[in-house]
């Protein structure tokens, strides 16, 4: 592969994430998270989006403690969970409870109530992103899917987890109002997986646990790329694992969309 034919990646390190953490006299010790892009408090000019996507949290909440009840409108709401339990619960009479690997989705449309709890006696941690819809208005839904039965199995093979409602030709579990496309994958020592990332089309990848390697450039736990797609695949490989609820691998999630030459302008 020559410098000419990969496609253009860069790095967006740990360290250049916004941590956010409730005053501990106020709640405890009981969130900590990640924004990626401008957020609550973190307010960046330089870092408000990419392309549709408006916010990824990376969000690690303590045990029996949660978000309350809050409302949301107009955006595609994902969320994928990477370890302990997550139960969500909202104002159209949905509750459940899912665990790693798994992904729910909320279009918030003209509005909807949720809350988002840790039942368990283990830390939970999950990405939520939210993705700007096609247009505003839409009546809310509630989705999701269970992969938690079956993380063992998927090693080394990639997940394609969630595609635009408007995409006949991608069979995914969860469908969502907008042009973008989910994947992830779990990947062992020295595997490595194919994706495809056409010219026109943009992704931003999480290195979510261990460490991977995207066309030769090197991503740690908690890095992201924002990569833009010149037609050639994506290799990602496992450099660098790490002990998870399945076992020991790296692990990434990936969210790609049309090309707007959105970036941050800050690295």
């Amino acid at each position: 592969m020559t410098p000419q034919q990969q496609p253009k990646i860069t790095v967006v390190p740990n360290d250049k994430l916004f941590v956010s953490e409730p005053p501990a006299m106020w709640f405890g010790n009981w969130l900590k998270s990640r924004f990626h892009f401008s957020f609550a408090e973190y307010r960046n000019p330089a870092n408000n989006r990419f392309g549709i996507m408006k916010v990824m949290n990376d969000d690690l909440v303590q045990p029996k403690r949660g978000f309350g009840t809050h409302p949301h409108g107009d955006m595609e709401i994902i969320t994928y969970i990477v370890h302990g339990s997550l139960t969500h619960q909202d104002s159209m009479g949905s509750k459940e409870s899912l665990g790693r690997g798994s992904i729910q989705f909320m279009t918030a449309g003209t509005g909807v109530e949720h809350s988002e709890f840790n039942p368990s006696e283990k830390p939970l941690r999950f990405i939520q992103t939210w993705i700007v819809p096609r247009k505003r208005g839409l009546a809310p839904n509630y989705g999701s899917y269970n992969a938690s039965t079956n993380c063992e199995a998927k090693k080394n093979e990639v997940q394609y987890l969630a595609s635009d409602t408007g995409n006949t030709s991608a069979n995914t579990p969860v469908k969502v109002n907008q042009d973008v496309d989910t994947h992830a994958a779990e990947i062992e020592l020295g595997e490595a997986v194919i994706l495809d990332l056409p010219a026109g089309r943009q992704a931003y990848l999480l290195c979510v646990e261990g460490t991977v390697e995207v066309n030769g450039k090197t991503l740690s736990k908690y890095d992201a790329a924002e990569i833009h797609g010149d037609g050639t695949p994506l290799e990602v490989k496992a450099t660098g694992v790490e002990d998870t609820e399945n076992g020991e691998v790296a692990h990434f999630l990936m969210f790609s969309m049309a090309e707007d030459g959105s970036g941050r302008k800050d690295l």
